[in-house]
């Protein structure tokens, strides 16, 4: 498939997703050779340099060298699969790492010296030059499971939800968070929080990370898994379009 400019595709109508969040979104399942075949052209993703080309592990390239496997590719093969139609534009935003702190405005994650939000931002504004943005996927949290950071979480979720919305110009797109690894156990104070969310904000939901495996760290998923949560993504991602 021909590589695609941002700014210079006129004819191009892609579904757009965000991937936001930090390494579990990133992707830190170990990369295999099977990851460097396209599997499906009509399911591309914005490179750094912002071009749109054919997805294919690893989605981000937020830590080179360390980005692997993670939800994304098989969300987007997912999407595609429900409608063969469409294309769908996966956009990588994900930064390992960072704090919800670091996801608004002129946020700074001194680890990566990046601006998280801001980039995103700009990506966001890039790829809805070619398409539209049909949902946000979010998967963030582990550097705010501690106790005294969950308390203050969803509120700062809300404000970020609300800023993407109006960014995008869609006060009802579909936001979707997932759970943190159930294998940790310290995580559980935050994956209770994290599920209130649907009751909270309309037209968002929360995945499970159910059954799903870590890498023998207690933090970052299975190539495996990831596919999976991916798969379950796009499961949630469908029932909000629905509505």
């Amino acid at each position: 498939m021909e590589t695609l400019k941002t700014n210079n595709v006129k004819d191009t109508n892609l579904d757009i997703y965000i991937l936001m969040g930090q390494s579990n979104m990133a992707g830190r399942g170990p990369l295999t050779p099977d990851d460097n075949i396209i599997k499906n052209e009509k399911v591309l993703m914005l490179t750094e340099d912002l071009k749109w080309v054919p997805a294919k592990n690893p989605i981000h390239f937020d830590k080179p060298g360390t980005s692997a496997v993670g939800p994304g590719l098989s969300f987007g093969l997912a999407m595609q699969s429900a409608n063969k139609n469409i294309e769908i534009g996966l956009v990588p935003t994900a930064v390992g790492g960072t704090s919800i702190n670091s996801w608004q405005p002129k946020g700074y994650d001194s680890e990566t010296k990046k601006y998280p939000y801001d980039d995103a931002e700009k990506r966001i504004i890039e790829a809805m030059k070619t398409g539209t943005i049909k949902g946000i996927l979010w998967h963030q949290g582990e550097s705010d499971s501690k106790p005294e950071a969950v308390a203050g979480y969803l509120a700062k979720l809300k404000v970020l939800i609300n800023r993407v919305r109006t960014l995008v110009g869609n006060p009802n797109l579909p936001f979707i968070a997932g759970e943190l690894g159930r294998y940790n156990t310290s995580f559980q104070t935050f994956n209770t929080e994290i599920n209130k969310l649907p009751s909270e904000v309309p037209n968002t939901a929360v995945v499970s990370s159910e059954g799903l495996t870590d890498k023998g760290d207690n933090l970052h998923f299975t190539s495996a898994s990831a596919i999976t949560l991916g798969q379950r993504y796009a499961e949630k991602m469908l029932l909000l379009q629905k509505k």
